[in-house]
């Protein structure tokens, strides 16, 4: 892989990740409630932490790391997009969440399916293991606070 087009790839997957901060930071200052409010809050925290992780990237620690099998719920798969609302309850909040890192990390994974150059494919590969963490984490907290009732 070019060093160019390693760049073009982190940009790329740096400017989602800000778009992803920007739409919770938002959402966060739209919310009627409370508890939605620091909800939002602390998913744009964490957007915040993969555009910092990308920041760090290059070619040497992307050959060096490993890939992790991150475990998958599928709970997000078997649930209906909701659109944004300033009003909008917990749950609604999580399945938002949740299906938007679905959609990063089926990005990310499907360029990687189809890359032919390894160092290519292991880029995109750990850029899918971060979304499918991120995931992970709300779709644990999804099914602690809507399924488990916490």
């Amino acid at each position: 892989m070019e060093p160019k087009e390693f760049q073009e790839i982190i940009s790329f997957a740096i400017e989602k990740e800000e778009e992803a901060a920007s739409f919770y930071e938002d959402a966060s200052q739209r919310a009627e409630k409370p508890h939605m409010k620091t909800a939002f809050k602390e998913m744009a925290k964490q957007e915040q932490k993969h555009k910092e992780l990308l920041q760090g990237m290059n070619a040497e620690k992307v050959a060096d790391r490993e890939i992790e099998r991150i475990p998958d719920l599928k709970i997000s798969d078997y649930l209906v997009d909701v659109e944004y609302s300033p009003d909008m309850e917990y749950q609604d909040v999580l399945i938002l969440a949740m299906k938007r890192e679905e959609k990063a990390f089926k990005l990310y994974n499907g360029v990687a399916e189809k890359s032919d150059d390894p160092a290519l494919k292991k880029l995109f590969q750990i850029l899918a293991q971060e979304e499918a963490k991120h995931k992970l984490t709300l779709e644990s907290e999804y099914d602690d606070y809507v399924t488990k009732g916490y």
